[in-house]
């Protein structure tokens, strides 16, 4: 039953996406500022922060394990459906990147740059990034967003349950949303190692569902050891499984010069299919676990 909560939630999910409706990110913001004020020199702490993820993955694993208990899964499903419609989810993107990619269509890439600094990481945002440093970044921070939003959410759900999926998502808006910035890179380190084992599994995904053997070629270069970051190991698996160069601006404009100014919402459009085939992929092999006895 996992597999048809997770598959409704996702399509639901997707579906508000495309109408920009429902961000969690707002409900997080709001929830996290309940612990805005902080002693001086706590300003590191991450004490507060992971209670406040803790106690609501704490009380919603509580209450399904007693409904279960109680033979009243028929109220499980609806409320986890509801929590994962919540929790998942990158309203807005879809926008940015039409905006952008007809702005770059048109050459004006200083509107590019201004409907996506605000996507960007703080370290790029202000930046006098040229065209291709300003798309690799917006790549970048789209494939991490939505795996951040999409695939680690999945994996927790289905591994450990609705509890675990609540507390990976609260992690993610503890790096992004805590009010306390110098706490966030700890609350990212922390981030990082629940992402390990899912990165590393889409990675794989994308060389399935995208180019396989240049999937390989970007293995064999060593990019995929255990000191990368998520981010990273994403760009990397996905400008191998890639074709066309859609990660590769500069070896496209010396190839296709004539096609430069649709490199922007091509190379965008790739990426998008190629995450929505490796999500196509994750469904499948859930489904082939549920066939083969597995109870998720």
């Amino acid at each position: 039953m996992v597999l048809v909560v997770f598959l409704l939630a996702y399509l639901l999910r997707r579906r508000l996406d495309t109408l920009d409706h429902l961000s969690g990110d707002r409900f997080w913001l709001r929830w996290f500022h309940k612990a805005a004020k902080v002693e001086a020199g706590q300003e590191q702490s991450l004490r507060s922060g992971l209670v406040l993820i803790v106690l609501p993955a704490l009380l919603l694993g509580v209450v399904v394990y007693f409904l279960q208990s109680y033979r009243l899964e028929l109220l499980v499903y609806p409320l986890e459906l509801l929590v994962l419609v919540l929790l998942m989810g990158a309203p807005g993107w879809r926008h940015t990147l039409r905006v952008y990619a007809e702005a770059w269509r048109r050459g004006d890439m200083q509107a590019a740059w201004h409907h996506v600094q605000h996507r960007l990481p703080a370290e790029d945002r202000g930046a006098a990034l040229s065209p291709d440093a300003m798309h690799l970044a917006l790549s970048r921070a789209f494939m991490h967003a939505m795996f951040q939003r999409f695939f680690l959410i999945a994996f927790w759900y289905v591994v450990g349950g609705i509890g675990l999926a609540v507390l990976v998502r609260g992690l993610v808006a503890l790096s992004e949303q805590w009010p306390q910035a110098a706490a966030r890179p700890g609350f990212r380190r922390l981030e990082e190692v629940m992402a390990w084992i899912p990165v590393r599994l889409l990675s794989m995904t994308f060389g399935i569902a995208g180019d396989l053997s240049g999937w390989l070629r970007e293995i064999r270069t060593g990019h995929h050891d255990g000191k990368k970051s998520s981010d990273d190991i994403l760009m990397f698996s996905a400008n191998g499984s890639l074709t066309g160069y859609a990660l590769d601006p500069e070896r496209f404009s010396r190839i296709h010069p004539n096609e430069w100014v649709d490199f922007g919402g091509r190379s965008l459009s790739a990426i998008r299919d190629l995450l929505n085939r490796s999500m196509l992929v994750w469904i499948c092999l859930m489904a082939l676990l549920v066939i083969s006895g597995w109870t998720i």
